[in-house]
């Protein structure tokens, strides 16, 4: 590309001057652009390092959560196991306490050996007694750690649900066609076509497509626990030769991201809350190269992501 413009440049000199300046600006422009891909590369490492803790951090509560709910259920049977054998041990010294007294008159040597036994039984039973009060408390804690869990990833998927239906009524003005609104893996997806956002090739958002994230922002702007990861999606079609500042999709996913984060940011969202990537055309959500898989597979994806800060915390004190 830079042989063409080379090229050019040469044939146009010999016209005018003015092909230069434009020149010079393009060089000007090129730069820019090559030092913005560059930061957005790093936010794109910096997302997608998020995106997977948060993932795996995900998996580790669900782990945690299933491991506390079976420990509780087994420390539940050698509780009832233990309980058992504090019966038959208070029944058995019972029986002793009445050999015992029937046996007085018996000769000392087995008063002395019953009294070893008896003593004996008092301590074990006092060791049981004393295990069953501590697996009582040992199961009650537990109960309640896993009913605190419980309430809070209630809470939270309550949140998210609120959360969607929020953003669903902020944008409920808008064609399905062009946008959707899910909830998926305990996040919310806004899903933003292309039709609705940006003209073909191009980085600047429309008109609407503004007044859709705008409405986004409104829903999202008191939300100061939810984080917001903005990613550009493109088809499998190359981006056509010579498009200024634009060498590829990965450019054309990134550079439409950082555009949205942008109009967010200045839509009132902290922009601390907002991250921008580009996944360019590999992360498909239709197979295939029709126009119609092509056309669903040009869009953008908000995800919206509650903190989980308060289930660290009950995991943190396990």
């Amino acid at each position: 590309m830079k042989k063409q413009i080379i090229g050019m440049l040469i044939t146009f000199s010999a016209f005018s001057c003015v092909t230069k300046k434009k020149f010079d600006d393009l060089n000007v422009r090129k730069s820019a652009l090559e030092a913005e891909k560059s930061e957005c590369e790093e936010l794109l490492k910096t997302a997608q390092a998020l995106n997977s803790k948060y993932s795996s951090e995900l998996d580790s509560l669900s782990k945690e959560r299933r491991r506390l709910i079976e420990d509780t259920t087994q420390t539940g049977i050698i509780l009832r196991k233990t309980q058992l054998n504090y019966k038959n041990l208070n029944d058995t010294y019972e029986q002793l306490l009445r050999n015992h007294d029937r046996l007085r008159s018996q000769s000392t040597s087995d008063i002395d050996r019953m009294s070893k036994d008896l003593s004996k039984r008092e301590k074990d039973l006092f060791e049981a007694e004393k295990k069953v009060n501590e697996l009582e408390a040992n199961l009650q804690e537990r109960e309640a750690k896993v009913k605190e869990l419980e309430r809070i990833m209630a809470d939270k998927d309550k949140a998210v649900s609120d959360l969607k239906n929020k953003v669903s009524k902020a944008l409920l003005s808008f064609k399905e066609s062009d946008l959707s609104v899910n909830v998926k893996n305990g996040k919310v997806y806004v899903s933003l076509s292309e039709q609705l956002l940006f003209k073909s090739g191009r980085t600047d958002v429309d008109k609407k497509g503004e007044e859709a994230l705008k409405k986004l922002a409104e829903a999202l702007r008191d939300q100061n626990d939810i984080s917001i990861l903005v990613e550009g999606h493109t088809d499998d079609v190359p981006v056509a030769k010579g498009t200024a500042g634009i060498k590829d999709n990965w450019d054309l996913s990134v550079l439409r991201a950082t555009e949205i984060a942008r109009l967010l940011s200045k839509s009132g969202i902290d922009p601390k809350r907002i991250i921008a990537s580009g996944r360019s055309e590999y992360a498909p959500v239709a197979e295939g190269k029709t126009a119609d898989a092509r056309q669903k597979n040009r869009r953008t994806e908000i995800i919206l992501s509650p903190k989980l800060d308060e289930l660290f915390q009950i995991l943190e004190t396990n």
